[in-house]
């Protein structure tokens, strides 16, 4: 599989985000990219603590405010228990990816 040339790719109703997750950080927000193996991922902090599943739903809301779009229509799609994510946002992928382009 070839890397993605940007951290994010648009799919059928939406678009796929890569992040790289920082729990237990002091100060939730966006980050910047980071590099990975496989492309660039967007680095996301939040305080909560990677248990039960409180990281994965304090991402959703971090990076749904920083979008302006419902917490409800940002998902983990991959990566639940690891650092290395894809996040599905749900929406029109032309207007969310110009919004991504303006954060990263």
């Amino acid at each position: 599989m070839a890397a993605w040339p940007k951290p994010w790719r648009p799919v059928e109703g939406g678009i796929e985000l890569r992040v790289k997750a920082q729990p237990r950080a002091r100060r939730e927000g966006l980050q910047g990219l980071a590099a990975g193996v496989d492309g660039p991922r967007m680095r996301i902090a939040v305080n909560a603590a990677p248990e039960d599943g409180r990281a994965n739903r304090a991402l959703c809301l971090v990076l749904a405010g920083a979008l302006a779009v419902a917490p409800s229509r940002v998902s983990v799609v991959q990566g639940a228990t690891s650092r290395e994510k894809t996040l599905r946002i749900e929406g029109d992928a032309g207007a969310l990816a110009v919004r991504l382009a303006a954060l990263g």
